[in-house]
């Protein structure tokens, strides 16, 4: 059995007139901590909205554990407004909707943190739970899903005490300090108990004393919870530390690929990217 978790195939995403991605294959494998990294509006993020399926892509496929989840190919007024590679050599159409999606074992964060904001750490994590629940509307009505009600409380209390958490739980979300509800928008993903963790950006707004921590957090989730990551950042040197390996976008298009090794002594991309890293 391959230990290829997550695929790409010729993934284009346009709109109108504009190619957002163009052609990205990429893999990510079983245990691996994999980056997407790339200047502002390289079309990182649009790559996770395909994965997700909150994107149809306008060409290409998806594959997830080695099955199809998202394949579409230039249809109707797009035949002719097509400007990406690779028309006509997809002709299946798969669009799972993101829910069906997570379901599978595909948890995501976003650059902007989206928590229930009115609610506590704790029913933000419940709420994710019930994502796998497996009562309908008339058992729960009945409240024959007590059992399992009780089960996805327990849990997301278990998940609030591994991820440190535990003793805010009655904390409004939006009362959390920045770094915290990270944290917690990471355990909301969790509850759904995903075997590919998407990470948009996870540093985003810290310090750098926060963005330490967050690199052995990362590490833990991993290793702890048995994870796959792929993961959009802009801290170079989280990305290096952390990565196994790294794509990097620039205008939509893939210009390299390779072990954090590789990518820094890459001129293609120490032009494009790295070389004016840190005044982003």
């Amino acid at each position: 059995m391959s230990d290829q978790v997550l695929s790409l195939n010729d993934v284009t995403m346009q709109f109108g007139g504009v190619v957002a991605v163009n052609n990205l294959s990429l893999e990510v494998n079983k245990g691996e901590i994999v980056a997407l990294i790339g200047p502002n509006g390289a079309g990182k993020t649009t790559a996770f909205n395909v994965i997700t399926g909150v994107y149809a892509p306008t060409n290409g496929k998806v594959s997830f554990q080695g099955k199809p989840i998202i394949s579409n190919f230039p249809q109707g007024k797009m035949k002719k407004l097509y400007s990406g590679e690779n028309a006509g050599k997809y002709t299946e159409l798969i669009r799972k909707t993101p829910d069906v999606i997570t379901k599978l074992g595909v948890a995501r964060t976003f650059q902007n943190i989206r928590l229930f904001k009115n609610l506590t750490v704790f029913d933000n994590v419940l709420i994710a739970k019930h994502m796998n629940i497996k009562s309908n509307v008339f058992s729960a009505t009945l409240r024959l899903n007590h059992k399992e009600e009780q089960t996805m409380r327990k849990e997301s209390m278990e998940l609030l005490e591994i991820l440190g958490l535990a003793h805010l739980k009655d904390e409004i979300s939006s009362s959390l300090p920045y770094g915290q509800q990270r944290k917690l928008e990471i355990a909301r993903a969790l509850a759904t108990k995903p075997s590919l963790l998407l990470l948009d950006e996870p540093a985003a707004g810290m310090n750098p004393h926060e963005t330490h921590d967050l690199t052995a957090f990362i590490r833990m989730l991993k290793d702890d919870f048995h994870l796959t990551v792929l993961m959009i950042e802009h801290h170079m040197n989280l990305v290096m530390e952390i990565s196994d390996r790294i794509y990097v976008l620039d205008f939509g298009k893939l210009i390299a690929s390779g072990t954090p090794a590789d990518i820094q002594s890459n001129q293609r991309v120490i032009d494009a990217y790295l070389g004016v890293a840190d005044d982003e």
